[in-house]
């Protein structure tokens, strides 16, 4: 297990590729299933292959235009990934055009490293370069992890969602 954000300058981050996207795939199930545990009615059930799901989802990504999926790779091995894509407008939201980081996912055995920071700010710098003028990005309440991360790169809070269920 890596410990030290010292110890992450062989991790390359680079484009992701179809090759990619069953690695992907298991890393964005575990997304899927700790949200599922944060909130089973908010969150959507993993089923019984989210893997395969993801992996899916993320190969039809990979396709479009305005979307990057990044992966941190070490010693040849996919470590994390992250997901971002640009948006125009949005008047439901009242947000102008931006940047919107979907997902940021580190191994567990890679974690509290800088793997998601420098996935962070490999996919900052990519909506950057493709004329975003500002990012976002939504995190579980229980996420505490995730929010640090993304206090310490800069994010502030600006919306709370709330659920009721019906």
């Amino acid at each position: 297990m890596v410990t030290s954000v010292d110890d992450i300058s062989d991790v390359a981050i680079r484009p992701a590729t179809d090759a990619d996207a069953a690695t992907i795939g298991r890393l964005g199930a575990l997304l899927v299933r700790m949200h599922h545990a944060f909130d089973a009615q908010r969150f959507m059930s993993p089923g019984r292959d989210a893997e395969r799901g993801y992996a899916s989802f993320v190969r039809a990504q990979l396709a479009e235009r305005d979307v990057t999926v990044l992966v941190a790779e070490r010693a040849g091995a996919v470590i994390g990934y992250v997901y971002a894509g640009l948006e125009p407008r949005d008047w439901m939201s009242l947000r102008d055009s931006a940047g919107v980081v979907h997902d940021v996912v580190v191994d567990p055995l890679h974690r509290r490293a800088g793997v998601g920071r420098k996935l962070l700010a490999a996919a900052m710098e990519w909506l950057r370069a493709h004329g975003a003028p500002r990012v976002i990005l939504w995190t579980a309440e229980q996420n505490e992890a995730a929010q640090r991360l993304f206090a310490e790169s800069g994010f502030r809070r600006t919306m709370i969602e709330m659920t009721r269920e019906l």
